[in-house]
């Protein structure tokens, strides 16, 4: 996908409460925490997932939509979106 056409923002939806907030993504940096804006929950990646918007947001973060590999708050490794 080119990079003119990576969605920027994504809709994140609250497992707790399913309050849905709509987001801007970062380009630069994984997001690993979401703090809901209703119930205050604190949400973290799934198992597999390298960050919020790819485990609860409706489209997928723009390094994942770039076909590049992104961090993985799991193994502690970054890839090339991430310093």
């Amino acid at each position: 996908m080119p990079k003119e056409s990576v969605i920027h923002e994504s809709i994140i939806t609250c497992p707790e409460c399913g309050h849905s907030q709509r987001e801007t993504m970062p380009t630069d940096a994984c997001q690993w925490f979401y703090e809901c804006t209703r119930c205050q929950k604190l949400l973290r990646p799934k198992d597999g997932d390298c960050c919020v918007f790819c485990s609860f947001g409706t489209t997928p973060c723009p390094p994942v939509q770039l076909g590049e590999r992104a961090c993985d708050p799991s193994d502690g490794e970054c890839g090339p979106s991430c310093s």
